[in-house]
């Protein structure tokens, strides 16, 4: 499905084409070339100090399938009706703390979204569909797979194939077909001053 973003100015056509569908092809899985070009995006995300503290656990139900369906089990009721047919699950996980020096990184929350953001739109560029989310259990991811208590789970990211609206719970086709939208540019962009909206 094409749900181009209706930009107030041009932007790349990656951008445009990227969003977060929830019906994907439970039948096809992503080959592993794509797989690591996205996590490689992910890789050479912006971070301070060039600290990376970006961790994920990927879980690939063709590879693994005990795994994907550890991370499956952490996800909220509602998610787990639509991301069960997502082949790919991913949790992203922020270190708290430099590894240079172990001092406090306030920053490791905010630079692990921005090597998401690459993640998924080095994934629309492959031609897949990713979601993330935010509704999973924290304490069980931890407890799933290990987590060190100084990375914080940051969201689970379903990545694959677009699949068929059909297939989706109807719950969600209503949300699958919508029309996106965002505020008016000047809403949330502000030019010099707090509250003093951009122009186009």
């Amino acid at each position: 499905m094409n749900k181009r973003a209706i930009t107030a100015a041009p932007v790349d056509d990656t951008i445009a084409a990227r969003w977060s569908p929830r019906a994907f092809d439970e039948t096809r899985p992503v080959e592993p070339e794509k797989l690591l070009s996205v996590l490689e995006a992910a890789r050479w995300a912006p971070s301070c100090f060039g600290d990376e503290p970006w961790r994920y656990i990927v879980c690939d139900r063709f590879a693994d399938a005990a795994s994907w369906q550890s991370l499956l089990a952490c996800l909220a009721e509602k998610n787990r009706l639509w991301a069960k047919h997502a082949p790919v699950l991913m949790v992203a996980c922020a270190d708290s703390l430099f590894r240079q020096n172990g001092n406090p990184n306030r920053w490791g929350q905010h630079d692990t979204g921005a090597a998401s953001v690459s993640l998924c739109l080095q994934a629309t560029a492959l031609g897949l569909a990713s979601h993330q989310m935010g509704g999973f259990d924290i304490d069980a991811v931890r407890q799933a797979f290990a987590v060190p208590e100084r990375f914080m789970p940051m969201s689970v990211i379903a990545v694959g194939y677009a699949g068929k609206i059909d297939n989706l719970h109807e719950d969600f086709r209503a949300m699958e077909t919508g029309e996106r939208q965002r505020q008016p540019l000047g809403e949330n962009f502000f030019a010099g001053a707090w509250g003093k909206g951009v122009k186009l």
